[in-house]
């Protein structure tokens, strides 16, 4: 197995600024690479979903990892459908073309979990992407994010462009996003559970009934993960990024009210969505092509995630 030098290699980040993009920069340097040669684009300046924009950005780099997603929980799916297919697409599928064109050495392309069918054989295995249709309430963003993985394969087959394409699970850590009105469930839960605290509320409402269940990657993690495979993967198949520990919502909720020391009862709503049944991801080709394997115990993780929003909420 070749590992790509870093050492002396232009290097975009999209969504560089964000949760995950400071992790995958951080990792980036560790793994050798000139903190003086990695561009983040702002969107203020770089709107992504301008083919102008695409174009602008992507000269002279040899490396892009594009993290860079409109992106969010049930609630944000259900409301923003159409903005969250049409920013994902556009934003993806033009920076593939202008990094093409370009002659962009190689290309890494976050994907996401909503991409798989609703109805996957657990534990998700790459293969099953193409089984099924996802999940309705995030379907626009899952199908979006899935064709750019058709728009890789198809490059790489006509264009010989050096294109990846990594699935991380549902990410967690310090610096999460925790707004209310976008937030994913780790951030969403901390966050109620720590203004129910703060209010004294001898009750927390909770989504769904419970029963559904989740993988979380740490995102260190998730970021070490995508640096390895920057280094180390070269190859069409798209490749999972997780844990293989699954939870169900039931499980995790009590568990955060545990470690936060919330005594109150817990009331499930059963009239909101409980989105896809279950996820857990097959790891074992990410071991396999690049060595990747999660470090960061779940319980630990969660406890990082909430220390840091303690210090931070007020």
């Amino acid at each position: 197995m070749t590992t790509l030098e870093l050492k002396d290699k232009r290097i975009l980040v999209t969504g560089g600024a964000g949760f995950l993009g400071r992790q995958v920069i951080d990792q980036l340097v560790k793994a050798g690479a000139d903190t003086q040669k990695i561009t983040v684009p702002r969107s203020r300046e770089y709107d992504l979903c301008s083919m102008d924009a695409c174009q602008r950005v992507v000269q002279q780099q040899d490396i892009i990892v594009h993290l860079a997603a409109h992106v969010g929980g049930i609630g944000l799916n259900r409301e923003k459908p159409a903005q969250l297919f049409y920013d994902n697409l556009m934003m993806g599928t033009q920076l593939i073309h202008s990094a093409y064109q370009a002659g962009v050495e190689k290309f890494i392309c976050v994907g996401t979990i909503c991409a798989y069918p609703k109805f996957t054989p657990v534990p998700f295995k790459e293969d099953d992407l193409w089984n099924g249709y996802p999940e309705e309430t995030n379907a626009p963003y899952g199908v979006a994010k899935k064709a750019l993985l058709v728009q890789l394969q198809a490059y790489r087959q006509q264009y010989n462009f050096n294109g990846v394409y990594l699935l991380p699970v549902n990410l967690y850590g310090p610096e999460d996003n925790f707004d209310p009105s976008s937030s994913h469930v780790i951030p969403a839960l901390i966050r109620k559970v720590y203004e129910a605290q703060q209010r004294g509320d001898k009750q927390l409402p909770a989504w769904g009934d419970g029963t559904p269940s989740r993988e979380f990657l740490y995102s260190t993690d998730a970021a070490r993960g995508i640096v390895m495979a920057t280094q180390k993967y070269n190859d069409p198949d798209p490749v999972n990024l997780g844990t293989g520990y699954e939870i169900t919502i039931r499980d995790l909720v009590e568990l955060i009210c545990e470690l936060m020391e919330f005594k109150g009862e817990i009331i499930w709503e059963t009239d909101q969505p409980n989105g896809q049944p279950r996820r857990c991801l097959d790891t074992e080709r990410a071991k396999q092509a690049f060595g990747f394997t999660a470090q960061v115990e779940f319980k630990e993780g969660l406890k990082n995630t909430i220390d840091w929003y303690r210090q931070h909420a007020a």
